[in-house]
């Protein structure tokens, strides 16, 4: 199946597109969770394309943040997009800090949103 090249994943950038850190290993941060692709009030809000297009390319460390400070229902209503993430008060404080630190930094483990 040929695809669109518009729906496309964004080619993954040299470094994290939070922390700004220059890093190989990057993962796939879907701005609109996958668990919520399905749900109605997504559907009206994005496409299809949306929905699989809509990525960041971060490092682990950032990543792993993001998700112990937010739910994937809070990411899906209002931290869909690089810019509401970094307006989070807390995410933005963590981006600074971590920007500061080496690339092979990798900062200690935090307990889970749910052991907090």
């Amino acid at each position: 199946m040929l695809m669109n090249p518009s729906s496309r994943v964004p080619p993954k950038p040299p470094h994290c597109e939070l922390c700004g850190r220059l890093i190989e290993a990057l993962t796939r941060h879907h701005l609109v969770p996958r668990t919520r692709h399905r749900k109605k009030r997504n559907q009206r809000l994005f496409t299809r394309e949306d929905v699989r297009t809509r990525i960041l390319w971060i490092c682990r460390p950032c990543h792993d943040h993001i998700h112990d400070v937010l739910s994937e229902k809070d990411m899906e209503a209002a931290y869909h997009s690089r810019e509401a993430l970094l307006a989070h008060p807390e995410i933005q404080r963590f981006v600074d800090w971590l920007s500061r630190k080496p690339a092979g930094f990798k900062p200690a483990g935090r307990p889970a949103r749910s052991e907090r």
